[in-house]
């Protein structure tokens, strides 16, 4: 059975987790002549005048009277309405915030909308990123906008939008951060309308229904399931024979005695060929640009070694748009990956590259200048460039834990890659046989549509300090009452429905009770003086670093110093890098042996009451107390071993809690101006460019 299996993702027992590959023979490009129609479709449509769709025309309708909720293939025309949106909200004197999940998607959605508004116009708000907030649109992430609307309900002020747009809205169904998203659309004052986006919803019905109960106002479902690039699933014989891999909906006769035959043998016994010989054959059937889906990021890095140089034309102005992008961002051209991407015109991308290379990469393949990416799955979550075809070589992918099947949602996140429109006649999916591919498992997700989104709703000290800042206790019971996962639960049993925000007040008030015994909130179940100031810190922590402030633990002099005892509060990637105490700097081990001495007790109540608790580990201070001195960046990854993607994520939400601490001016001056120092200390290249 597929999904009884598991494996383990990381380096020392991964090896059997790396595709093999089979360095002869040679693949020999060949097609099925059944394909031949299909293959004499590649190519690029002809230019016609641009004329909107029925379904986007329906939808800014709609949003023109109320909320919308949009559902459409990628690539199908959602940022279309969002702009005509934005620019009748512009014509009309008013203002638009438009949120996404991301940092990288926001900082490209400024720069997109500055260029299509006029850059006066467009202001960005992210953790590290602030600029023209004043201007009639705002681009930023979910979490700054969820923080706009704590303030305003603590300060009793209405939200000064007039539509908010939340791109992709089926994040509302994501473990960690799904609960942001309802957040907002319960805060969200039902003056503002409501536009969301996304490509897989599957019970957007469901979700507009709790919208419209939520928001006493219509939420119109704008569906369009034709994706504008039609999709054609091809297999890759070992041999290096492509194939269809289906007969309607059936598994092609060849691919199924492949199967079989497959079936009969040692399981594991056939080996991926080479990423280059793969290649090589989508070149040959004019099958490119491709992303090549790989498990982990050492796949994708290690891809790269088997790619051949490309042969381009020697005027396709490869060469100075590259020279532009590395301009902007000097060190890039030390990169290891770059020659690879000159010569062969491949790249990888993943979550261990620094910023500035995912970008250039991004930059380049929208351009139409590389043949292949090979990546993990986040740019299918979210990353905006498809290619002509996808390759799949998994029928599983590591959701952070272990080895899963791949789910219906993730197949057409990334499926919904293939095919550019405007650009290609159709697009295609191309399976790789290998141990961990599962055929007949991805027939089915062919065939199967996005799982429904489930409300990820949960509280955390954050929310609840920021709760009690603007809301009676009777008013959280009524906001637990009206969430998306009390609406979920079967309408038709009372009891049922009670039972989901019943979880939610009970949980509600195991915080409430820490919070009280811990003096942040006072027998009134108001805030005390503490909790309030401590409700500004929107973090992971709020109160392990609200007790190092009221104690006076952390370093008030030195920048880097405050930096470095931050950084142990934001990681919680479990991974451990071994460093000698003796041979770091004493003024380092000595502040963060205060921190530790001062929250361990908290901590240990913390415990005893049942509340998760993530390691506070020594190593994350040490790299970014190097950091925040000035120390070069490869030498620290160097003596780290740390890969870069992940170290800019440390840098980077370090930096995001110092600005936490930073807002505490008016009740902390001295730490808040020193937090702001170190801030600046830490955000430099290559973590912003």
């Amino acid at each position: 059975m597929h999904g009884s299996r598991t494996r383990k993702p990381f380096p020392a027992k991964r090896r059997r987790r790396t595709p093999r590959t089979d360095q002869s023979p040679w693949l020999k490009p060949e097609a099925e002549p059944v394909l031949n129609d299909v293959l004499a479709r590649i190519g690029k449509p002809e230019e016609t005048p641009f004329r909107p769709d029925t379904f986007q025309l329906e939808a800014l309708e709609a949003i023109g009277r109320a909320d919308c909720l949009v559902m459409a293939p990628t690539g199908s025309g959602k940022t279309w309405i969002a702009e005509q949106a934005i620019q009748k909200m512009l014509r009309e004197g008013k203002r638009c915030w438009y949120a996404s999940p991301l940092k990288a998607l926001s900082n490209a959605k400024w720069v997109e909308f500055g260029d299509r508004f006029e850059s006066m116009n467009v202001g960005i708000l992210t953790g590290d990123t602030k600029e023209n907030t004043d201007a009639p649109v705002i681009v930023g992430t979910t979490e700054i906008l969820r923080n706009q609307l704590y303030d305003a309900m603590h300060e009793g002020r209405d939200l000064p939008f007039d539509l908010v747009i939340l791109d992709e809205a089926h994040y509302l169904g994501d473990e960690e951060r799904g609960v942001v998203w309802e957040e907002i659309m319960i805060y969200l004052p039902v003056r503002v309308n409501l536009l969301l986006l996304s490509a897989t919803i599957e019970n957007g019905r469901e979700i507009a229904a709790w919208l419209e109960g939520l928001r006493r106002k219509p939420c119109t479902v704008i569906e369009e399931r034709r994706r504008p690039v039609p999709l054609y699933p091809l297999f890759l014989h070992p041999s290096g024979r492509i194939m269809p891999f289906l007969n309607k909906r059936r598994l092609f006769g060849r691919v199924e005695q492949f199967t079989r035959e497959r079936g009969e043998q040692k399981r594991g016994g056939r080996r991926v060929p080479p990423y280059g010989e793969i290649l090589r054959v989508l070149r040959h059937f004019n099958l490119l640009p491709a992303i090549f889906f790989l498990q982990s990021r050492a796949e994708c890095d290690n891809a790269l070694k088997s790619c051949r140089p490309a042969a381009a034309p020697p005027d396709d102005g490869f060469e100075d748009a590259l020279r532009e992008q590395i301009d902007r961002t000097p060190r890039l051209a030390q990169h290891k990956q770059l020659e690879q991407l000159r010569l062969a015109r491949v790249a990888s991308h993943h979550g261990g590259q620094l910023p500035p290379w995912k970008f250039l990469v991004e930059a380049m393949m929208k351009r139409g200048d590389l043949d292949a990416i090979f990546a993990t799955s986040t740019v299918a979550a979210g990353v905006n460039f498809p290619a002509r075809t996808i390759v799949l070589f998994n029928s599983d992918y590591f959701n952070g834990h272990e080895c899963v099947p791949l789910g219906a949602t993730a197949f057409h996140q990334m499926t919904g890659r293939a095919g550019r429109r405007g650009q290609d006649n159709i697009g295609f999916m191309l399976l790789v046989p290998g141990r961990f591919m599962d055929l007949e498992h991805v027939r089915r997700l062919v065939f199967t549509r996005s799982e429904d989104i489930a409300s990820r709703i949960k509280n955390d000290f954050s929310m609840v300090l920021n709760l009690l800042l603007s809301q009676t206790l009777e008013n959280v019971r009524h906001i637990f009452e009206n969430s998306l996962a009390a609406f979920q639960q079967d309408e038709d049993r009372r009891e049922s429905r009670k039972s989901a925000a019943s979880r939610l007040w009970r949980a509600f008030q195991r915080h409430l009770n820490f919070l009280k015994a811990e003096g942040f909130v006072g027998d009134d179940d108001r805030l005390t003086a503490d909790g309030i100031w401590a409700s500004q810190l929107r973090l992971d922590h709020p109160v392990l670093i609200a007790e190092c402030l009221r104690t006076n633990a952390l370093p008030r002099e030195d920048a880097a110093l405050l930096a470095a005892v931050i950084a142990p509060f934001v990681y919680d990637r479990g991974q451990e890098i071994a460093v000698k105490r003796k041979e770091l700097p004493k003024r380092l081990v000595a502040a963060y042996d205060r921190v530790i001495e001062t929250v361990f007790p908290m901590m240990e109540r913390l415990d005893a009451e049942g509340f998760g608790l993530n390691p506070l580990p020594l190593w994350t201070a040490a790299v970014i107390y190097d950091w925040a001195r000035g120390r070069d960046w490869d030498r620290i990854v160097e003596r780290y071993g740390f890969a870069d993607g992940d170290m800019a994520m440390l840098v980077s939400r370090t930096a995001d809690n110092l600005r936490q601490i930073a807002a505490l001016r008016d009740t902390h001056p001295n730490v808040a101006e020193l937090a702001w120092k170190a801030r600046e200390s830490l955000l430099r290249e290559p973590v912003v460019f």
